[in-house]
């Protein structure tokens, strides 16, 4: 959040700060969904959290996903790659747009949620 905001001020120079990666992220357990073909629970669930977190600006639940979200950890079993969201998010919250986010992606590749949010 904090590298966010030290950032936000680019937008003025004709920056886009973009967190890149995908809404879900355990590529281990890749090879049991091309088995099955579907969207594991897990990674249904930790989307719909993270979406209804967004929708609700709560990102001090967002911050502590590991502990708040359902499947936190099966959903990033390593912390960086969610951590994209976090510099997004400050950077929004530097101009005071959290609640100005949207969705502009949703939906699932190989049983990955792929959402992606645009603040302002």
């Amino acid at each position: 959040m904090e590298l966010g905001r030290r950032l936000a001020p680019l937008r003025d120079e004709g920056v886009l700060i973009v967190g890149s990666g995908f809404f879900t992220h355990n590529l281990a357990a890749l090879r049991h969904v091309a088995a099955s073909g579907g969207v594991p629970a897990w990674s249904a669930e930790f989307d719909d959290w993270g979406h209804r977190a967004l929708d609700a600006g709560d990102v001090d639940g967002l911050l502590d996903f590991a502990v708040k979200a359902p499947a936190g950890t099966l959903a990033h079993p390593r912390t960086e790659h969610f951590a994209p969201l976090f510099v997004t998010l400050g950077a929004a919250d530097a101009y005071g747009e959290l609640d100005s986010q949207r969705s502009v992606i949703d939906g699932f590749w190989m049983g990955l949620a792929k959402r992606s949010v645009q603040f302002g």
